[in-house]
């Protein structure tokens, strides 16, 4: 490991073995711990696939709730307004989560909360009236998935050791993807494709979308609850414990430990502004990718399922694939790579657009093999760089730097089409934020880990 990840003045040079999980007396993490972990992102793959991709938002961008392209514009507002929360309270939350020791409660809390969010879901039918429901339920759905993938991700150094980080990052991010597939095999020929799916349901009132939102709900809830048994509650090592403060002076605290890492590990800092940027195009890819697909390519909702299908296998194998990779040749060259076949791909969808749905298929997976090894490998990066026991602080600040330029994308994407006045101009947006991330990130510094 780099010297970046040396213990900060005062604190104990090693961590403790149960907490942390690193290499040494405690040898590698049990793999049922690891699987157990993973299934957090197998689980957390109905949110990310079916409410907020694949079913749910283009459900809600149809025509039931307003003119097409100022629905998708609201969308968008509402995503941002909703990064614009996580942007605040982030680091603070993290932090307060390594201090307590109750990373995994507060897991727990985020992620049942977001349960309910996607159970309202299922009281938004297909009429104007309903629309601000569905975006407010989206907005703190989103807000609550942040706070809850802070915690899992500050307990990857808990299920992994320096050597398998990339490994075990890319299957938990694998994992989500081929849940996603499995997700929306069960939703779309079990609700939606069928004119009377199962319990009797059709696609009356939006009937089918609405039960799927139960499913998803009940989805996340039973795969979320392996983590919260097999993975010990994180405990600050006794030699870096820091003392608990209030909230506001959480952000007292928040500014000097940035203040710090700008002394010492500017590097870092640099990193956590390039990863947000590069991060939130990659999360505009798979937020309005499936609203592309149905208003500029005209995908009907059951073809978008089926392009959610094929998209998460070839973003599934990818990422499992490449996270070997990862270990062995560095995340910088993996980022890099991803980044530049993003934004072609994502580039030749907005030519073509006129050119069938055949393009949108080919560009449209071209995007998806590219986008989890660079989600997978940009949070193994900061992985390698982070001082035992401040894992929750850092992925908070990871959270924040991603959330505090989070309405890029969005915002990209709305004014895009504003000024285009049509959606697929939308996708030049994304391209923009895409290739941003990508020139901030190039200056960055790897380590002998990161390469």
């Amino acid at each position: 490991m780099s010297s970046t990840n040396a213990p900060t003045p005062g604190a104990a040079p090693t961590a403790d073995p149960a907490s942390t999980s690193t290499e040494g007396a405690a040898g590698a993490p049990p793999r049922g711990r690891i699987l157990a972990w993973g299934l957090w992102d197998w689980g957390s793959a109905s949110f990310n696939a079916v409410v907020t991709t694949f079913v749910f938002t283009v459900y809600l961008t149809s025509g039931s709730f307003g003119p097409t392209g100022v629905v998708d514009a609201q969308l968008g507002w509402a995503l941002a307004a909703a990064g614009l929360v996580v942007a605040l309270l982030a680091p603070v939350i993290g932090q307060r989560s390594d201090t307590s020791g109750r990373r995994k409660f507060w897991l727990a809390i985020n992620t049942f909360v977001v349960v309910a969010c996607t159970l309202g879901l299922f009281f938004v039918r297909p009429e104007p009236g309903f629309l601000l429901l569905g975006l407010v339920l989206l907005a703190v759905g989103n807000v609550f998935f942040e706070f809850g993938s802070v915690n899992y991700n500050a307990m990857l150094t808990q299920v992994s050791t320096p050597s398998t980080i990339g490994k075990v990052s890319g299957f938990g991010w694998g994992m989500g993807y081929v849940g996603g597939i499995v997700l929306l095999l069960i939703v779309y020929f079990g609700l939606i494709q069928p004119e009377v799916g199962l319990f009797g349901v059709t696609g009356a009132d939006g009937l089918d979308v609405r039960v799927t939102m139960l499913v998803a709900a009940a989805w996340f809830a039973v795969f979320a609850l392996p983590v919260l048994f097999a993975v010990p509650e994180f405990r600050a090592p006794g030699g870096q414990r820091r003392e608990r403060v209030g909230f506001l002076a959480s952000y007292a605290r928040l500014g000097r430990d940035i203040a710090r890492l700008w002394r010492e590990q500017r590097n870092v800092l640099w990193f956590l502004l390039a990863s947000a940027v590069f991060r939130d195009g990659l999360a505009g890819v798979f937020t309005f990718g499936g609203v592309l697909a149905g208003s500029v390519y005209g995908f009907s909702a059951g073809e978008v399922i089926m392009f959610a299908i094929a998209a998460n296998l070839v973003a599934g194998v990818s990422t499992i694939a490449v996270g070997a990779l990862d270990d062995r040749v560095g995340a910088k060259p993996v980022i890099v790579t991803a980044l530049v076949g993003l934004v072609i791909s994502a580039s030749l969808i907005f030519v073509l657009h006129d050119a069938g749905k055949l393009v949108f298929w080919i560009a449209g997976l071209a995007l998806c093999l590219f986008v989890g090894p660079a989600q997978s490998a940009s949070r193994t990066f900061l992985g390698r760089l982070i001082p035992p026991g401040r894992e929750g602080e850092i992925f908070g600040l990871y959270a924040t730097t991603g959330r505090a330029v989070s309405f890029l994308a969005p915002t990209a994407f709305a004014l895009f089409i504003s000024i285009g006045g049509a959606p697929q101009f939308g996708i030049l947006g994304i391209v923009l934020v895409l290739a941003l991330g990508l020139a901030l990130f190039i200056p960055v510094k790897s380590t002998p880990a990161n390469r």
